[in-house]
């Protein structure tokens, strides 16, 4: 941080570093003439090495010499001259840069002034500043108690932990976007459908229930500047956004920055989340393809996505997984609007084919193309290429068709970001990939993992690596209670959900395969039955924090089950995954808050007979307004 001195009416700024000398000189002068000293040790024990307030410093003898004084004036001015003049020429011959690590550990802290001026700020004024920490000169504390690598969701939920349990924590938060931290489920499902324009540029949506919502977890003036962060009686969060963390000291519990910054840490989380993957024959293509390609991860790819497919007459999705399905509904939307035709291609047999079972897989496609969408399953690409002549990109299928598109959109699952393993000596699981750590979420003494990046140990399932947003809000949320001592290990079972559009949505817990035997009872849904009606009768959009308030209830339930039948409407119905006679995974169709219910069924990890009975529990028959009584 730059300090400022007024000296003969001129104001000029300089590096702390360059003021070393001549704050030495001048703080000292303000204390007894016993005081005259030089160099780097501090007048009195403090954080800052320089006081605000030097109180006399230790006996120099009991001698004193009458014209001490007056040596001491004119030494004084001597001494102020010509620190000034220095001052004045290194300004001119130096640019303020960012300073070296040998500067950053001896330079002062910054003047009583600037300390005031940082203390009144209001938070309009906070907020403001909170953009300036994208800058690569950003100043933070040489050393924080806690330290999260990302700004994603895993991430903010650890700092919520962190700061219940540790009501003074310092926390600085390292990301690579430049926004705070976000929901990422509207990016793919509400802002697509609300009409509001204006309210979208602000990242703000209305849920199915017509509430407004913002994207964001909390507004800028929730954070501090990092520079502010270590005087901070009470603590606080930080965060430095626009800056990547390329290397992890395990050993010396150091971060290094992409600039070459360090900064030690106490705790530090790892919430690095994941890159979208994308298929190596559209890496083939080259430029012009890649230009016209979408890899949907970020806020900035929704805001490219938006405007691109405003004025498109052809789009193609590349995947037919959750993003996928909700991408291609929400364009197919957006092209009965437009006239815009959607095509989506994925090698499944049906939409969402690795999780639905067959059947459901198939119902579900119909579903997707009555909302416009061509869907062509069973194919994948072979090839891509740009097309001068109708300036489009030519996917090549396995059968030789080809799909023309002014736009793609792939969306064929996450690779997990462990850039930072590999250079700082972490585990990665082999086989799921991702960070390995224990049921504590710690890979290593002091450092946990949380969110899509980690490979963490189930107590109750085994290995596994979760990519939901709920996990990360369980998963954060546990790593950020361990970075306090908390010390539990996982076994809250998060949840994931989806929605193709407002009349079709399910929720689903534990291991969901559709490679596993499953077995699923289904009944007649009525207009209460969609993910429209489940967020006007809880107002929560995010259904996995809607679960939150929900009760595991066992109600009694009458009435005829009975497994699928192919051609029924399965409007709403509950499926449960196996392995033998244990459920392993739940997921229910059109059947909302009742993920306490599945939850607590693997839990306890019973073997059933009668899954008619235990289907009971999830009251399908009921009618929502009876379920509510």
């Amino acid at each position: 941080m730059c300090v400022t001195v007024a000296l003969n009416g001129l104001k000029m700024h300089r590096c702390q570093a360059v003021f070393r000398s001549f704050s030495s000189v001048t703080r000292c002068m303000t204390t007894s003439t016993n005081c005259i000293r030089f160099g780097k040790t501090p007048c009195v024990k403090s954080r800052s090495r320089f006081p605000t307030q030097p109180r006399r410093c230790a006996s120099q003898g009991s001698g004193r010499n009458p014209n001490e004084g007056g040596y001491l004036l004119g030494f004084s001015i001597v001494a102020v001259t010509g620190a000034a003049f220095f001052a004045y020429r290194s300004m001119q011959s130096l640019q303020i840069k960012p300073k070296p690590k040998e500067e950053a550990e001896d330079a002062p802290a910054a003047t009583p002034a600037a300390e005031e001026t940082s203390s009144g700020k209001d938070e309009t004024d906070t907020a403001a500043a909170t953009t300036e920490t994208t800058s690569s000169a950003a100043v933070f504390p040489e050393k924080v108690p806690y330290l999260l690598i990302g700004a994603g969701t895993a991430s903010f939920a650890a700092l919520r932990a962190i700061r219940a349990n540790d009501a003074t924590a310092k926390v600085l938060v390292i990301g690579l976007e430049d926004e705070a931290p976000y929901k990422r489920p509207p990016l793919s499902k509400d802002l697509w459908f609300c009409d509001d324009k204006e309210a979208v540029a602000n990242w703000k949506y209305k849920q199915w229930d017509g509430q407004e919502r913002s994207i964001f977890f909390e507004p800028d003036a929730f954070y501090c500047n990092p520079e502010d962060l270590a005087d901070r009686e009470n603590g606080g969060v930080a965060l430095l956004t626009g800056r990547k963390v390329v290397k992890l000291s395990v050993y010396k519990q150091i971060a290094v920055l992409d600039d070459g910054r360090e900064i030690a840490y106490d705790k530090c989380l790892l919430a690095t989340g994941g890159v979208p993957r994308n298929l190596p024959s559209i890496v083939k293509a080259g430029e012009e393809v890649a230009s016209r390609t979408t890899l949907f991860r970020t806020t900035a790819d929704f805001k490219a996505l938006d405007e691109t497919t405003r004025n498109a007459k052809a789009v193609a999705v590349v995947g037919g997984g959750f993003l996928g399905s909700e991408l291609a509904c929400a364009l197919g939307k957006r092209g009965k609007e437009t006239g815009m035709t959607v095509k989506q291609v994925f090698p499944e047999s049906g939409n969402m084919g690795r999780v639905l079972p067959e059947y459901l897989s198939k119902w579900t496609t119909n579903k997707v193309r009555s909302e416009g969408v061509d869907v062509i399953p069973d194919e994948f690409v072979t090839a891509a290429s740009f097309d001068k002549e109708s300036n489009q990109v030519k996917l090549t299928l396995n059968d030789g068709e080809i799909v023309s598109a002014d736009h793609l959109v792939v969306a064929v699952g996450l690779e997990p970001n462990v850039e930072l393993a590999r250079q700082s000596g972490l585990e990665i699981d082999d086989k799921l990939g991702g960070f390995r750590v224990n049921a504590e979420l710690e890979a290593r003494k002091n450092v946990w993992v949380a969110g899509d990046a980690a490979c963490f140990y189930d107590i109750k399932l085994g290995r596994r690596r979760v990519e939901h947003h709920d996990h990360a809000v369980v998963s954060g949320r546990l790593a950020g209670a361990n970075m306090t001592g908390a010390g539990k290990p996982y076994w809250h079972q998060s949840m994931f959900w989806s929605d193709l559009g407002p009349d079709v949505g399910y929720e689903a817990i534990g291991i969901v395969d559709s490679a596993l035997p499953t077995v699923g009872v289904f009944a007649l849904a009525t207009e209460q039955d969609t993910p429209k009606a489940s967020v006007e009768a809880s107002g929560e959009g995010l259904r996995s924090e809607a679960t939150e308030t929900s009760v595991a209830s066992t109600p009694a339930s009458t009435g005829q089950l009975a497994n699928p039948s192919t051609g029924e409407d399965y409007g709403k119905g509950v499926v449960f995954y196996l392995k033998g006679k244990v459920v392993v995974g739940v997921l229910t169709w059109n059947i909302f808050n009742r993920m306490p219910i599945a939850r607590k069924i693997i839990k306890e990890g019973k073997e059933y007979d009668d899954f008619s009975e235990l289907a009971k529990l999830f009251s399908i028959h009921y009618k929502p307004e009876e379920q509510a009584s």
